[in-house]
């Protein structure tokens, strides 16, 4: 499964999620979505504008794990 780690770079970059939601030309709800973890997909375009905006790389934010054998 891939883990949406986007709240624990926003906060450590004291940016809220309206700020970057203005700063990356997205919607706060389709941000939101994609900080919860619920979205299907990523534009590599809104994943690049993240990176950029937080200073960071895409593996700082998406994050692979196994997903256990009794979920």
């Amino acid at each position: 499964m891939i883990i949406v780690n986007l709240d624990i770079m926003m906060a450590r970059r004291k940016i809220s999620l309206g700020e970057l939601a203005e700063k990356i030309d997205i919607t706060p709800a389709n941000l939101s979505i994609l900080k919860t973890g619920k979205a299907k997909a990523i534009r590599f375009s809104t994943l690049e504008a993240i990176c950029k905006i937080l200073e960071c790389q895409p593996g700082d934010i998406l994050e692979y794990r196994e997903e256990s054998a009794g979920i």
